[in-house]
């Protein structure tokens, strides 16, 4: 029997599992496509029941593609922070609402700030309140859903509702914890009870652990749902992004990974604590490191969305095209805030922008276009960490959008930084079985997953990008009162039938 350890990630547009040897060897991969539902403009919510579902599937697809494979622990990970409020019998009382891609709670974070005070939470919480703190959420929950609030009396993420599932715990990372603003604590490391009793009323709220740590096994229920062996350790596990950043040896101090999927996600490792309005400042997946991170809304989204807009046409075509596009997609200028932008800018408001469009272009203009939009906000983040004082030595790029060249290297490009491409990408859940092998023994993530290339910037192009990047930062402030406007009419404007759901996949 080969000794494994299996890891499951939940993510925005897919879950995602893999069985890896001690080594970090690859025996299985396993994958379930999904939807988000969008009931309202701004609103983003998933079905918390689906997430295990999908691990069960996954799991049994796992262990049936490597029946020599004996698995000695598991991790998990998932999308966050996410809200899923459940009664005292772990029954959802509404679907659950997903991370700085839901815009709802505008309202809640003002009168939070207005209550606790803005400075006090940015302090205490190392992030301001933005539509990525889980604790508006939960204000709104209450406030416009009482009947489903009263019900509620726990608080999931993606990951620690599968290990509940698992294993009967009822415990949060402290990294998804920190990333509750503001019922969280940075310097204590612990749940801050004033500002969680007054946000969260009525909430006991999970006990506090860390990613690596075991939390419990696998019960008989889970082993007969799962196939897995009854017994088997369980680790706590964390947010996808964070879990990404461990499975290429990215949380390192000086390092930042940049996760190329859905969404695009940045995360700083830092030595000691830094703190902006700008970005945000969660504790790390390890004791006594902390982070500068960030969010775009949209990244391989947008990708997505051009591909279905022009009947669905594969992606290697519309790479081919878009890299004969050239620099610059001849003229095309777009702002990618197709979803609100969550950093720098921190605007729910904010809309996407085309500009130069004539009829001369073609669809791999606008290919190109979205690409070098998404390696635009790239760079206005890693500026904005700079400036707030990150450390960033080391770049680290994970997730399915770095399965083709072009993408990566327009952000080599654009940032002018050197960007390391592991030889494996998979991403949050080879992480997860990582932190599943550190908890059960021996593993080196520098061993299990080493570099594979380095990209390089054109000295040529970045200057030109440089240029371009200029229009880029005027764009958004140029438009912000007229995209102001068109968002408050999207807001009281009737839905279209298919706005519900939306199947969020697919990369460049």
């Amino acid at each position: 029997m080969t000794q494994a350890t299996l890891g499951v990630d939940i993510g925005t547009s897919s879950s995602k599992g893999v069985l890896v040897d001690r080594d970090g060897r690859i025996l299985a991969t396993a994958t379930r496509e999904h939807a988000v539902d969008r009931p309202r403009v701004g609103h983003v919510e998933m079905d918390g029941e689906v997430w295990w579902d999908e691990a069960v599937a996954i799991v049994r697809d796992l262990l049936s593609a490597a029946p020599d494979a004996s698995v000695e622990s598991v991790g998990v990970s998932g999308m966050g922070p996410c809200v899923l409020l459940a009664d005292e019998h772990d029954v959802p009382v509404r679907p659950a609402i997903l991370y700085g891609v839901d815009t709802r709670a505008s309202a809640q974070i003002a009168r939070l700030d207005d209550e606790l005070g803005a400075d006090a939470v940015l302090r205490r919480g190392g992030s301001a309140l933005t539509s990525q703190a889980a604790g508006p959420k939960i204000a709104w929950v209450a406030e416009h859903e009482p009947e489903a609030y009263a019900r509620a009396r726990r608080l999931f993420m993606p990951s620690s509702w599968l290990v509940r599932r698992l294993t009967g715990a009822y415990v949060l990372d402290h990294h998804s914890a920190s990333q509750a603003s503001p019922l969280y604590d940075t310097d204590a490391l612990a749940w801050h009870e004033p500002w969680a009793h007054h946000v969260a009323p009525g909430i006991a709220l999970p006990r506090l652990v860390w990613p690596s740590d075991v939390v419990g096994t696998v019960s008989p229920e889970a082993s007969a749902a799962t196939g897995l062996p009854a017994g088997v350790p369980v680790v706590a596990g964390t947010i996808d992004a964070w879990s990404e950043a461990v499975s290429v040896d990215a949380q390192n101090v000086g390092d930042l990974m940049l996760m190329y999927g859905t969404t695009m996600f940045l995360i700083n490792t830092l030595a000691d604590r830094v703190t902006t309005p700008s970005m945000w400042g969660p504790v790390g997946a390890f004791p006594g490191t902390r982070c500068l991170a960030g969010g775009m809304a949209t990244s391989g989204a947008i990708t997505s969305w051009l591909r279905d807009l022009v009947g669905g046409t594969p992606y290697p075509q519309l790479v081919a095209e878009a890299e004969a596009s050239g620099l610059g997609a001849h003229g095309l200028l777009m702002l990618p805030y197709f979803a609100g932008e969550r950093t720098p800018i921190l605007d729910p408001d904010a809309r996407g922008l085309v500009a130069g469009l004539t009829l001369s272009h073609t669809r791999g203009d606008l290919y190109r276009a979205a690409l070098e939009a998404t390696a635009y906000g790239v760079r206005h983040n890693v500026e904005t960490i700079l400036d707030a004082g990150g450390d960033v030595r080391r770049v680290v790029a994970v997730g399915g959008g770095t399965q083709g060249a072009l993408w990566t290297q327009i952000v080599t490009d654009v940032t002018g930084l050197d960007q390391v491409v592991p030889r494996q990408t998979i991403g949050a859940s080879y992480g997860a079985a990582y932190l599943a092998a550190c908890a059960t023994g021996e593993a080196d993530i520098a061993t299990w997953n080493p570099p594979e290339t380095v990209l390089r910037p054109d000295p040529a192009r970045h200057e030109e990008y440089s240029t371009l990047f200029a229009l880029y930062r005027d764009a958004y402030p140029a438009t912000r009162e007229l995209t102001h406007r068109l968002a408050d009419r999207q807001r009281t404007s009737d839905q279209r039938p298919n706005d519900r759901r939306t199947t969020e996949k697919g990369t460049a």
